[in-house]
């Protein structure tokens, strides 16, 4: 190697790297000597402005500390900012919730619509001054001031609320409530209070004043599933919003806090009293003067009587929300916004969903502590023909069947038996009820009783609660037969199976998980039973069946361009569970929702401490969960799945199957007649419609007999009255009126309090 490189190269190279070092030693002590030398002419020149003493103290400090503290404020409220201008990032914001969408159930009647249509409504120049001006003076007087946090007006509504030791007054802006209404959630947090103060100013530096007012006017919800003042005023009053009068104007301006609270067609005299406040509020911010309001103070507004109008309104608002996300898959390119939208619902259905629903609270709810209902009513193929996400809407616009999360009991069961036939159980085999714990957790059954060895559909019939625990443990040991802790892998299974169900709910690992501890929505329970019918396959939830533009042109229709039913179990397992819970339905403990000549099937649910009572069943032509309960978790007076909810399953199943061809569900063929009741029975069948403690009450209480008694006596001491002064005027007495119509027997109340009372299944 030595002979192939020439001595005077090695000269060369070391000569290179010695000039190579040189240089680098010579730059690095060239350029510290320069920043040294400017160091130095920096501090000579800087020394001319320094300031000692009182001086420093009083103004150099405070403000390096401000600079200090201000870039690190920058640097937070950047950070702050970011979340909220994540929302923006779509160019089409403006346009986002600009739908304007026109339903049609599956026959193609109209039923209502949704959305608003920026590019027809009014322009801001042809809303009555009154209506501005009383939107001004009570959600943001300084509305043409601020850069849209009114910092004045949050401070006097957080010194009010103080003094008040409540919430008085709010202090979000026009422009604040605008970026919540196009934005974020109505949920009462930090983090959207501030996503909100930077969308405002966000807003205000892309539109004017006028636009951010007259898209505030358009797009706030104004109760009664309208959106905007022009909405509301069709509403409420049956005219244009250029047409309201002062009284109208307030009545309308009063609506922007609480819309729910103050619709006057639902409760007048609460929306009179905030108009009043609006009228107020006018005197106090100088708009109008007392004697101006002084008319509308003695003659407030009416509102149209709408509580004969119909409207499925929580159905609308679900479907609305999926024609949103429809619309959002479809290309960028796309501009319509006004659709035509055919949907799944039956007319006939829905209102004997939303009859049913109000006709066993307001007959029983009181007895049984029970508030609040949710149902849906789903075809095979996933199409909702009914949805009730409350009693009252005009009360609440929370969907509980959509939005809220409820343990569903027993009614969960179902799911694990289907796990536990697909690891080789069978209807037949057979499980020990006996005592079992996992951990420090021991399931008890209803009756605190064991019933010793059941065959599972014994089991799923009487809703025993230990064999579902016991199979999760066994499916588990099955799994993996030296596992430390099988009923965690079993749990899994079951979890993996009810995914394949259609079920999205977190469904948390918990030992209690078998018996339906996890919580899941109405309208998903009632979706994932399908399953059963529809020989093992899963589908998906929908509303819309058809969206077409305005002019007709049809854009997407879901038996072509909708995600299509997946096989989630083999079909025999789906025939053997719908053999199961058809006992549940004939001979356990939902007798109550059988349906005449009709095969059905189901399951019962009840929570701990009665908190939610469930029936969700299926025919071979639909399927449906009912739900009863209290929105504040409130126990029920021991309310069980077998009660309300299976009456009310009935009674809308019922409804549903007029004038239907009825199918035959794999697993169990065609229904069964059922058998006839003697007169005496069909005489008595509606007070024993529902069978569970506390039934309804009797049709006359004690305390009622007794206020009729004196009520009689009372009417014949006047008779007897009435013919003394007829006698000492000289004049015939007339007869006295018999009062024998309002005179009971006396053992009456006895009868009715020694009825037989509801038994409880």
């Amino acid at each position: 190697m030595r002979q192939i490189i020439p001595p005077h190269w090695k000269q060369k190279v070391r000569n290179f790297f010695l000039d190579l070092d040189a240089r680098i030693d010579s730059s690095l002590f060239s350029s510290a000597k320069g920043i040294r030398e400017l160091y130095e002419r920096y501090s000579t020149f800087m020394d001319r402005f320094y300031v000692g003493r009182w001086k420093r103290w009083v103004f150099i400090e405070p403000l390096s500390e401000a600079a200090t503290l201000g870039l690190g404020g920058l640097v937070v409220m950047l950070t702050l900012a970011i979340p909220a201008f994540r929302e923006t990032a779509d160019e089409d914001w403006l346009k986002k919730s600009d739908l304007a969408v026109s339903f049609l159930d599956r026959y193609g009647n109209p039923i209502g619509s949704r959305g608003i249509k920026h590019n027809d409504s009014i322009p801001l120049e042809d809303f009555p001054d009154v209506l501005i001006k009383a939107t001004l003076a009570t959600e943001d007087r300084r509305f043409y001031e601020h850069f849209g946090i009114d910092i004045a007006g949050t401070a006097r509504a957080l010194v009010t609320n103080a003094q008040a030791g409540g919430v008085r007054q709010g202090g979000s802006s026009i422009t604040q409530q605008l970026a919540k209404n196009l934005f974020l959630s109505n949920e009462r947090t930090i983090e959207r209070k501030v996503n909100e103060a930077f969308l405002a100013v966000w807003l205000e530096w892309r539109l004017t004043k006028n636009e951010i007012l007259k898209l505030y006017l358009d797009r706030a919800y104004m109760g009664g599933g309208t959106f905007g003042v022009d909405g509301a005023a069709h509403f409420y009053f049956n005219k244009s919003a250029r047409d309201v009068t002062l009284a109208e104007a307030a009545m309308l301006a009063g609506l922007f806090k609480a819309p729910t609270k103050y619709a006057p067609h639902i409760n007048l005299p609460a929306a009179r009293a905030r108009a009043n406040v609006v009228l107020d509020n006018l005197v106090d911010a100088g708009f109008m003067t007392e004697g101006q309001v002084f008319g509308a103070r003695r003659n407030p507004a009416f509102a149209v009587d709408r509580r004969d109008e119909a409207s499925p309104n929580y159905y609308l608002d679900y479907a609305f929300d999926e024609m949103r996300k429809l619309v959002d898959t479809f290309p960028k390119s796309y501009t319509e916004r006004v659709f035509v939208v055919r949907l799944a619902m039956d007319a006939n259905v829905q209102k004997a969903a939303e009859d049913a629903i109000e006709n066993q609270l307001r007959q029983f709810g009181r007895d049984y502590h029970a508030t609040q209902a949710a149902t849906v009513v789903s075809d095979l193929d996933g199409g909702i023909r009914a949805m009730v996400g409350g009693r009252d809407y005009g009360a609440s616009q929370f969907n509980r069947a959509t939005d809220a999360y409820r343990q569903p009991g027993s009614s969960f069961k179902p799911y694990v038996y289907t796990t536990a036939l697909l690891n080789g159980f069978t209807p037949n085999s057979i499980v020990v009820d006996g005592p079992v714990c996992i951990g420090n957790w021991c399931p008890q059954n209803y009756g605190h009783s064991y019933s010793g060895a059941v065959t599972l559909t014994q089991a799923i019939t009487r809703s025993i609660n230990v064999v579902p625990v016991k199979l999760s443990i066994a499916i588990g040991q099955k799994e993996q037969p030296k596992a430390p802790n099988p009923a965690k892998i079993g749990r899994a299974k079951i979890v993996e199976v009810a995914r394949r169900f259609g079920l999205k709910a977190p469904l948390p690992d918990t030992p209690s998980l078998p018996i339906g501890s996890d919580e899941v929505t109405v309208l998903e329970h009632a979706v994932a039973y399908a399953t059963f019918p529809n020989r093992g396959k899963s589908v998906t939830p929908h509303s819309v069946l058809e969206v077409r533009t305005g002019a007709g042109d049809l854009v997407w229709r879901w038996d072509r361009d909708g995600p299509k039913p997946k096989q989630a179990i083999p079909p025999n397992i789906a025939a053997d569970m719908a053999g199961m819970m058809s006992h549940v339905v004939s001979e356990g403990t939902a007798r109550r929702a059988a349906l005449d000549g009709i095969p059905t099937a189901g399951k019962t649910g009840t929570t701990n401490a009665y908190r939610d009572a469930w029936f969700v069943g299926y025919t071979g032509n639909f399927t449906c969960a009912v739900w009863y309960g209290n929105d504040d978790y409130s126990p029920t007076n021991r309310m069980t799945g077998g009660s309300l909810p299976a009456q009310t399953w009935h009674d809308i199943m019922v409804a549903a199957h007029q004038g239907v061809e009825v199918r035959e569900i794999p697993g169990i063929g065609m229904g069964q007649k059922l058998p006839p009741q003697p007169m005496a029975a069909q005489a008595n069948a509606a007070p024993k419609v529902l069978e569970t403690k506390p039934g309804p009450p009797p049709v006359l209480t004690k305390r009622g007999a007794d206020i009729l008694v004196r009520v009689e006596k009372l009417l014949d001491d006047a008779a007897k009255t009435a013919n003394k002064s007829s006698a000492n005027d000289g004049k015939p007495a007339k007869p006295a009126s018999s009062t024998s119509a309002l005179a009971f027997p006396q053992n009456y109340a006895e009868e009715n309090a020694n009825a037989s009372a509801p038994r409880k299944n």
